[in-house]
């Protein structure tokens, strides 16, 4: 595979800098998808769009942005003390420069305050709740608005609701609609227990029974069902692994040379984010360090069946971890922030009061 490089970001106050392969934007093309991605340790949320054959990387600052919900025209990311609400405006999209270009515009539309719980893992249910893994209390909580969050799950191992980090709690999957499978780094009930034995002491649990399903997984990342199987990311080897629930394995699909979290899929491919982790005391001992020397940061395309590299795209400067990828069913999208100038003149009111608006004369830009 070629690799081709990409443009600086034209804020000069940035040393954000990318490489990738010349087929990464046209898988996007091809699967008409484009990728959203957080990372904490850079603060931003970078948008992956293919732009007439080469790779747009568009990034958005967020204070330390973490778990991404993509969900239809919603768009939802926990940071480090909120949420932040976003949803896709079609009508806004055809007015945004260069006019013709964008396909969606994701406006921000509330921020809720959690507190610093350490969200990891979003997920909306069917019955429209958000589901966030709020590591820092060991459980699975819902949002309302008296609330900083509503703890509704804990591992059965975790004894108490307590600020500890017990089992780092960290990926969430959905099933028929309903939080169906987590993972944590280990299957401890004291303060950042799971610690001691990151390297394999990594656990897959059943929301709706408690049951342990996998044990012995090393630091374990985004559970995904996905074609009918189950997918996981065992971090601290690098991999991507197919689960078979009957028989209690997990085996390696494919392994790559950075620290595997956030997953996303589109029919036969699978979006892979990868770290090049730190060797810090979190860090050290894991199977991937050993195995790999020089980790890399960025976001892997692969077969699912046969675990062919498709496409990469490399972050070379500003940006060492990854944590969520989600996928964008749109080609360009924008999300703006909410200090952006243009949320000042845009505007989303019900179908209803639409007949109320007059129509603007031809070079009025606008938006409605």
């Amino acid at each position: 595979m070629t690799e081709a490089k990409q443009p600086p970001s034209p804020d000069p106050k940035t040393t954000l800098r990318s490489v990738h392969t010349k087929s990464f934007p046209g898988i996007l093309e091809r699967l008409r998808v484009s990728l959203v991605v957080s990372t904490y340790q850079a603060g931003k949320v970078i948008i992956l769009r293919n732009d007439g054959g080469a790779l747009n990387t568009h990034f958005r600052s967020f204070q330390k942005p973490m778990g991404i919900a993509a969900d239809g025209g919603r768009l939802t990311i926990g940071g480090s003390n909120t949420v932040w609400h976003y949803r896709n405006m079609p009508a806004v999209a055809p007015k945004l420069e260069p006019k013709g270009k964008h396909d969606a515009c994701y406006l921000p539309r509330s921020i809720h305050v959690t507190g610093d719980i350490d969200i990891h893992e979003l997920a909306w249910s069917g019955r429209g709740e958000l589901w966030l893994v709020n590591t820092r209390f060991s459980s699975l909580c819902t949002l309302d608005e008296d609330h900083s969050f509503v703890p509704r799950w804990r591992p059965p191992f975790v004894t108490a609701l307590s600020p500890e980090d017990r089992c780092h709690l960290n990926g969430l999957e959905m099933e028929d609609g309903e939080p169906a499978w987590v993972t944590c780094h280990g299957a401890t009930d004291a303060t950042a227990g799971w610690r001691d034995g990151k390297a394999h002491g990594g656990v897959l649990l059943d929301v709706r029974t408690g049951e342990t399903l996998l044990r012995d997984l090393s630091m374990p990342h985004s559970p995904r069902k996905h074609g009918g199987r189950l997918w996981v990311l065992e971090s601290g080897e690098g991999s991507l692994s197919v689960v078979d629930l009957a028989q209690r394995t997990c085996t390696s699909r494919a392994q790559f040379p950075g620290f595997t979290r956030g997953l996303a899929f589109v029919g036969p491919v699978a979006f892979v984010g990868l770290s090049k982790v730190r060797e810090s005391a979190v860090f050290s001992g894991i199977p991937l360090v050993d195995r790999v020397e020089e980790r890399i940061c960025g976001i892997w395309a692969v077969n699912v069946e046969s675990g062919e590299i498709l496409g990469f795209v490399r972050f070379e400067a500003g940006v060492e971890e990854i944590f969520a990828v989600q996928v964008l069913p749109s080609r360009f999208p924008e999300v703006l922030e909410c200090g952006d100038p243009r949320m000042n003149d845009s505007y989303v009111v019900p179908d209803a009061a639409l007949a109320d608006v007059p129509k603007p004369p031809p070079d009025d830009t606008t938006s409605s």
